[in-house]
């Protein structure tokens, strides 16, 4: 006799006392863009519902995110001031380190994940210290900087790192930096497996990180390379990695799954600017159901192996799950 696989679907309780995969608000890491001055809430028109903010709108966002139930957030700054080496990440009284302090003072139950890199603070809009003759980032440059970096969000009382520089080394320099300078106890989630991605246009937007020349094809992942991706990621872990991840998430589901089934790390994925802005513009155009289509593509991330997801969708799931809730 065939099996009956429908007798388990006949009945809404019955369907979900079986559902294998779940979405649940604490998933989630919301990304969030801060500038210098005040009253500013800027919304980027490539990315609806997304903006950059100032500190004391921030603030407010921080606010209202944990009515949602949501207390993680990642921030990215975009200084006033760029250089070639990206000064303003590397000051204390830099954009970051400014609002890490003060978003602890304010909300200090919020847990602050800061993205350590430097496109949004060098004037040439890629990842580290160029080198001059090859005209693509100098690794190990840039590995002395990220150092400083992170030392200077530890001090500032960020709850983890995250490096998105795909640097050859980062994860171990980072580590040894935080432990001799006494911050064994500071997570570091690696951004371990970062394509050379077309999908994070939108993302160049709101940073303003556009880079002024070449692309960063040098540094960051090819996207027709699967072995090499569960490499990295590999690589990370060994390297002193807490927590790794994939961006970007939706075109790369097959290679969360693999380095899942390779790692014992919980696993991040990053639900990028392109992913997100493609189911915002088919929503305003009615050509989908877009509640049901961003919890379907939030429950594709968790049943890949996702145990973490950042995402500019994270508000709404809130309230998608909170009017479940209630029902």
């Amino acid at each position: 006799m065939f099996q009956r696989f429908r007798r388990t679907r006949l009945n809404k309780h019955l369907r979900a006392l079986v559902r294998e995969t779940t979405v649940n608000v604490d998933d989630f890491i919301y990304p969030l863009f801060i500038r210098p001055g005040k009253g500013i809430k800027t919304e980027v028109a490539s990315m609806p519902g997304v903006f950059q903010m100032s500190i004391d709108e921030i603030l407010k966002e921080c606010e209202e995110l944990k009515k949602l139930g949501i207390y993680s957030i990642i921030l990215f700054g975009i200084p006033d001031v760029k250089d070639s080496i990206g000064s303003d990440s590397l000051c204390e009284h830099g954009i970051i380190a400014s609002s890490v302090r003060t978003i602890k003072e304010t909300h200090p139950d919020m847990f602050i994940v800061t993205d350590l890199c430097f496109c949004e603070y060098t004037d040439h809009g890629h990842c580290g210290i160029i080198d001059e003759e090859s005209q693509t980032v100098n690794n190990d440059a840039t590995l002395e900087i990220s150092a400083k970096q992170a030392i200077i969000h530890a001090k500032a009382g960020v709850d983890m790192i995250a490096p998105s520089g795909m640097m050859d080394g980062i994860i171990e320099t980072l580590r040894e930096t935080l432990d001799t300078a006494g911050y064994e106890n500071l997570p570091i989630m690696a951004y371990s497996t970062k394509f050379a991605s077309g999908y994070y246009g939108p993302f160049r937007d709101v940073a303003e990180s556009v880079p002024s020349f070449g692309d960063r094809s040098t540094y960051q992942m090819d996207p027709a390379n699967r072995r090499e991706a569960i490499s990295e990621s590999v690589s990370d872990e060994l390297q002193g990695a807490d927590i790794l991840m994939v961006k970007p998430a939706l075109a790369y589901l097959d290679l969360v799954r693999e380095i899942k089934d390779n790692t014992s790390l919980p696993m991040a994925v990053y639900n990028v600017s392109g992913e997100y802005a493609m189911l915002k513009i088919a929503g305003q155009n009615d050509l989908i159901d877009y509640d049901r289509v961003v919890m379907e593509t939030m429950i594709s991330f968790k049943r890949a192996g996702a145990d973490i997801i950042i995402s500019y969708h994270a508000k709404e799931v809130a309230k998608m799950l909170q009017r479940k809730t209630l029902v």
